[in-house]
């Protein structure tokens, strides 16, 4: 390993203008978009007292999302990027502003709850096709506004923002439930994407890198999907983190531990969606300083595996405290596992294919967040709310063992070679 890898600046990236306005923009999308979700889960639950309802939900924004996912990447391969994501923000922001008039006490009052529910469900499949678009194009808006050779830390601080907004947007939302209740939460919502498209407005348009410009839809798609699953290494981080987000999703039944198990109410359940916001916050301090390039294959194995214990620990716990305790180590583990999966992605990507594969990611891991809540929701309603988390992570546990003895290239992956590579780059 050479001295210029040893030496890398953790703060690389952090010097170039426009990628800071990209970290705040995209914390403030994934702050907005989580809080949403938990909004609008607690609202639903609190309607129809259902777990299955949570898991239609998901249902709802994932069926949009995986059918369009591939032809989404190939419109983000062939556009300008700025372009595409004000449109993506917008998009977002009229349905925000929808579920805000849906849980208007003066609307709640006056619809039925099958009403208001069914058109929840409506909003959150429009917002599974805005989605669709939203993930490749900010992946692929990335690589544009820093050097090749800052890729490797671009991702780690970008991973360490995705993975922030997405646990503390929850975690807001069940404080702001108990403070301000669910209309004035959807406010803030609102809020939030109208600021990440003020933001926006500071980074300039981007060339196209796609030299294909105008080629026809499925060859474009066949390439994309031909990539992905002849390189081994992107395909099985993706599947590993796909299997682990799919049968580990007990975070979308909070509402029912919060309510019906611990019996915390709406500021536990503020607390227990915080400690996964604080582990992942760690996690981003640690890694921009500490890089997991090295053993990066075992590394993300084992934070898996870990992930996969704390959820069984999580399902079976009836203290309180042990289930922050469990959540906030599950957010460590994720947080590992979502930096290493992000740098693996941006180094093995060329710059012409980046909407596709990221559309092909979201398919496989950011869709599984919605299919997990459908499966945790659909399994909870069957076997039990306990049953279906301690086996949601029973599951991941057994998927990360096999996948460790099978396959020892992927165990034996190190990124050291690629990272020297990049920042041999000018």
């Amino acid at each position: 390993m050479t001295d210029k890898l040893k030496k890398a600046d953790p703060y690389q990236a952090l010097r170039y203008r426009e990628f800071n306005v990209f970290l705040l923009l995209r914390f403030a999308m994934v702050f907005a978009w989580s809080m949403q979700f938990i909004v609008i889960e607690w609202e639903v639950y609190s309607l129809t007292k259902n777990p299955l309802s949570l898991g239609i939900i998901g249902l709802m924004e994932v069926i949009p999302a995986v059918s369009m996912a591939l032809f989404a990447g190939h419109i983000v391969d062939q556009r300008e990027k700025k372009g595409l994501l004000v449109k993506c923000i917008l998009g977002f922001s009229v349905i925000s502003f929808g579920l805000f008039l849906l849980t208007w006490p003066k609307i709640v009052g006056e619809w039925s709850p099958t009403v208001i529910l069914y058109s929840i469900y409506a909003l959150v499949f429009l917002g599974g096709l805005v989605r669709a678009f939203l993930g490749p194009t900010i992946f692929s808006l990335l690589s544009l506004i820093v050097p090749k050779k800052v890729y490797p830390n671009a991702a780690t601080w970008s991973s360490s923002v995705w993975q922030i907004g997405s646990v503390l947007g929850p975690a807001v939302a069940g404080f702001s439930i108990n403070w301000m209740g669910v209309h004035w939460s959807m406010c803030l919502v609102v809020g939030f994407s109208v600021f990440s498209l003020m933001a926006l407005s500071q980074i300039e348009k981007k060339p196209i890198m796609n030299p294909k410009i105008g080629e026809p839809v499925m060859e474009s798609l066949k390439e994309g999907i031909k990539f992905v699953f002849n390189n081994k290494t992107i395909l099985g981080v993706l599947s590993l983190d796909m299997v682990a987000v799919l049968f580990g999703g007990a975070v979308a039944l909070l509402p029912v531990f919060a309510q019906d198990i611990l019996k915390v109410g709406p500021e536990g359940f503020g607390v227990l969606r915080a400690a996964p916001a604080i582990g992942a916050f760690i996690t981003m301090l640690i890694s921009a300083y500490v890089p997991l390039y090295k053993k990066a294959g075992m590394k993300l194995l084992v934070a898996i595996f870990i992930f996969g214990l704390c959820i069984i620990v999580f399902g079976i716990s009836t203290l309180f405290w042990l289930s922050v305790v469990a959540l906030f180590l599950s957010g460590v583990a994720d947080g590992i596992s979502v930096v290493i999966r992000q740098t693996i992605l941006q180094l093995k990507t060329p710059d012409h294919m980046r909407g596709r594969v990221a559309a092909v990611n979201s398919m496989f891991v950011g869709s599984s967040n919605e299919l997990g809540a459908f499966e945790s929701g659909l399994t909870a309603k069957l076997m039990g709310t306990v049953t279906s988390v301690v086996f949601g992570g029973s599951m991941t546990l057994l998927t990360v063992l096999g996948f460790g003895i099978k396959s020892p290239t992927f165990r034996n992956l190190d990124l050291r070679k690629d990272m020297e590579e990049h920042q041999n780059m000018e």
